[in-house]
């Protein structure tokens, strides 16, 4: 498949409507601001969905699984197989996001993308197999670039199908051992920074660990200096559900599907989908921020404000689905409140 597609322009936000959404908070029975984020995110739904009320009642949530070669470094507290284990406590329904999904009847999809101890067919899973993992980046480039490519689409086929659901919101999110490594050493390169400030404890890595894996992301980081652009340095250093989400964000902005981004890897990932392709920017909300230690460095680079800010650390899609009320309850409000007028309430 051609790779052109990555480069098509986004739908770009609706001025109008985002004008009349801003006027329309304006006139309603509140001090001007008084409401905060929860106006401003009104606004942008109602400008990206193209709407004058606005809705997140129907949400699609994909979570992209994938083995990384890096674990080979020793760079996670958990074993590798718990990326299997893991698609299999998605499918019987026990993870975090299974449990948040159901409360929210939101739409859940899990793909697996490559696992080094596959679990093979799974209730509710759908199998984009690329590899059983990717190459270890500190030996060679984590992916060719057919498996890339092939990421790049799974994510894209997830969006396609949300969007013919009639979903009025994106949500992805991941699962693979070793994945904060290699997003931490996608970040590093993107952004021009050392593994010393953005290397966090993943699932829970102690200060001798977390040296460790900075010193990992180094070699690695090294290996691959000559990776000159975003595409390049996610096919190196990236991994398959990262690359899943990369392609996710373009295509759903290209829709004109809003995204709510969840934590530190899918922030990485959106921080590469923007770099690929600037004009996703737009259509992109973020959820919290996590206690992994570069998230916040991303985020800034991405000029973004999350809603909360939970100390939360799990992936998964856990901490979107967690933000998903406060978009819900924005709208309710955009939509609902009496105005000025219809409540004869003055403004003077």
């Amino acid at each position: 498949m051609s790779r052109e597609w990555l480069y098509q322009t986004c739908q770009p936000i609706d001025a109008g409507f985002e004008t009349a959404a801003r006027e329309h908070q304006a006139q309603l029975t509140k001090p001007p601001g008084s409401l905060g984020m929860l106006e401003s995110v009104a606004i942008r739904l109602a400008a990206l969905q193209r709407v004058a009320q606005p809705s997140v009642e129907h949400v699609w949530i994909s979570v992209f699984a994938g083995d990384h070669g890096v674990a080979a470094q020793n760079v996670s507290a958990f074993p590798q197989a718990v990326t299997g284990e893991m698609l299999r406590n998605f499918a019987h329904g026990g993870a975090a996001i299974s449990v948040l999904a159901r409360a929210l009847g939101a739409t859940l999809e899990v793909v697996n993308l490559g696992t080094v101890n596959d679990p093979g067919e799974l209730p509710e899973v759908r199998r984009a197999i690329i590899a059983a993992t990717t190459a270890d980046f500190c030996q060679q480039a984590a992916m060719s670039v057919a498996q890339l490519d092939a990421a790049f689409t799974a994510g894209a086929d997830s969006v396609r199908a949300a969007h013919a659901s009639g979903a009025q919101l994106f949500v992805g999110g991941e699962m693979g051992i070793a994945n904060t490594t290699s997003a931490t050493a996608l970040a590093c390169a993107l952004l021009g920074e050392t593994p010393d400030r953005l290397t966090g404890a993943g699932t829970g890595l102690d200060s001798a660990g977390i040296a460790h894996k900075s010193a990992v992301i180094a070699r690695g980081l090294a290996l691959h200096a000559d990776a000159n652009d975003a595409v390049e340095q996610l096919r190196c250093l990236g991994g398959f559900e990262i690359a899943a989400l990369t392609g996710a964000y373009i295509a759903a902005a290209q829709l004109g599907m809003p995204v709510l981004v969840d934590g530190f890897i899918t922030t990485v990932a959106a921080l590469a989908a923007v770099r690929i392709n600037p004009s996703v920017r737009e259509g992109l909300l973020f959820a919290h921020c996590s206690q992994e230690r570069g998230h916040r460095i991303v985020l800034d680079a991405l000029a973004a404000t999350p809603l909360l800010d939970l100390g939360m650390r799990l992936g998964e899609a856990s901490g979107a689905a967690t933000a998903v009320p406060l978009l819900r309850l924005a709208c309710v409000l955009h939509n609902q409140m009496a105005t000025f007028a219809q409540a004869g309430v003055s403004t003077a």
